[in-house]
């Protein structure tokens, strides 16, 4: 009869996620991980597999811990700029929490891994297409609601936010300033809204008919 499984896979995994959020796929030993997650090698093989199944396995962990708050702000009901602000600001937060390690791990195993690796850049490709839609859905309800005009194009404004976020991300570990990040926020935020000048120019077009 095979012995029980003596330990929380939800916990260690965590602290899998931490080690490669932290250390990156690379840097990351096996001794490393087993330190880290608290566990004998093998029962990291004997769970997990290998070290490159453990770190998939991180990922979808981030995915349902870290990101899971993210993506809830943007699929609140209400205002679809609201989601947005509210996404961007839990974004700044996030990045400053000491209590995390710097960045964003799906955008570091992005710069890392996924132009060597199909599967790494698989999944993490799949984890931006999500965010991708999500802000593309929180757009769908601020041009219903008449917080964007019809003529914006969502798809483009959708690709720009996930790329805004995942640079953000970045800027993070560089300098980990809040009125650095709210700066880049800030000018992100401006993109979503009215184009007034172009709106007085329409109206003094009409005046002047």
């Amino acid at each position: 009869m095979a012995r029980p499984r003596e330990f929380d896979r939800e916990a260690v995994l965590d602290r899998a996620m931490v080690a490669f959020w932290s250390k990156g796929y690379e840097a990351a030993s096996v001794d490393d991980l087993v330190n880290l997650m608290g566990i004998q090698r093998g029962s990291l093989y004997g769970a997990f597999g290998d070290k490159r199944t453990l770190f998939f396995a991180a990922l979808e962990r981030y995915q349902q811990v870290v990101a899971r708050e993210l993506f809830e702000a943007l699929e609140a009901p209400g205002s679809g700029l609201q989601a947005i602000r509210r996404f961007f600001r839990l974004r700044v937060a996030s990045a400053l929490d000491r209590r995390r390690p710097p960045g964003c791990l799906m955008t570091n195993s992005a710069v890392e891994l996924s132009g060597r690796d199909r599967g790494a850049g698989a999944r993490v490709g799949s984890s931006l297409l999500k965010m991708e839609a999500a802000f593309r859905r929180a757009l769908e309800r601020a041009r219903a609601a008449g917080e964007l005009s019809p003529e914006r194009d969502l798809r483009a404004l959708a690709r720009f936010l996930t790329s805004s976020a995942q640079g953000l991300s970045v800027m993070a570990k560089a300098f980990p300033e809040r009125a650095r990040l709210e700066d880049v926020v800030s000018v992100v935020l401006a993109a979503l809204a009215p184009n007034r000048t172009g709106s007085r120019r329409k109206r003094a077009g009409k005046g002047g008919s």
